[in-house]
């Protein structure tokens, strides 16, 4: 079954767009169903069942960070994550900085911007990041690389509407690439569109799509 979603979803993204398979909640049977259908990029949200499947599964796997991220447990994942894609905060980021140096390592991240109407979201506004990449203090970072942007759109059947904050998260990562990071060929990433939404995302310029229930089913 979970082969032939993940057939059915590749046969819908174009060339280019990285499909990442949602896979928090899910035990490690099927990460391997996935995995054996050459699935290698996995998406988790909460550290400690993350740190258990990196522990547990095939060392060439991906993992990408895709939910909320605490401050406090950033270590524990610190050594191998392969992208953040939830930096919602200065203070965040600062501290991914330190524990990416701490590892020897440069850690790749998203910038996550608030773009749907509901206030349980995450994610800077326009100002927030204008003015921390301004800073002498971001300048001095060594420890992240910053690959692009991350978007969630409001939970809503109003395709219009979603297309409209989609839009938005294209136009902030086009703001940006131009003001930013136009010597920057690694920010190049904008992650938006899960398994209802993914096929207006990657109409709306969407390189990578976090997709899990319908590759694995509905939630455990």
């Amino acid at each position: 079954m979970i082969k032939d979603n993940l057939q059915e979803i590749r046969s819908q993204i174009p060339e280019g767009v990285t499909l990442v398979a949602v896979s928090k909640t899910k035990p490690n049977e099927m990460l391997m169903e996935a995995y054996e259908a050459g699935q290698r990029i996995f998406g988790e949200n909460r550290v400690p069942e993350l740190v258990e499947k990196f522990e547990a599964l095939p060392k060439d796997i991906e993992w990408h960070m895709i939910g909320h991220l605490q401050r406090n447990k950033v270590k524990y994942i610190a050594p191998f994550v392969h992208l953040i894609h939830g930096v919602d905060s200065y203070r965040l980021l600062e501290e991914i900085n330190k524990q990416a140096e701490k590892n020897n390592r440069t850690q790749p991240i998203l910038l996550q911007f608030h773009i749907a109407q509901e206030s349980t979201k995450f994610g800077f506004d326009w100002e927030e990041v204008s003015e921390m990449l301004n800073s002498a203090e971001y300048q001095e970072m060594r420890g992240i690389a910053c690959h692009g942007v991350m978007g969630m759109a409001t939970f809503t059947e109003d395709e219009k509407q979603i297309r409209s904050e989609f839009q938005k998260l294209k136009n902030y990562f086009d703001r940006l690439k131009a003001s930013f990071f136009q010597n920057s060929n690694e920010f190049k990433e904008i992650s938006m569109g899960m398994s209802g939404d993914f096929q207006i995302a990657i109409e709306e310029g969407s390189t990578m799509v976090r997709v899990g229930s319908s590759i694995f089913g509905s939630r455990n």
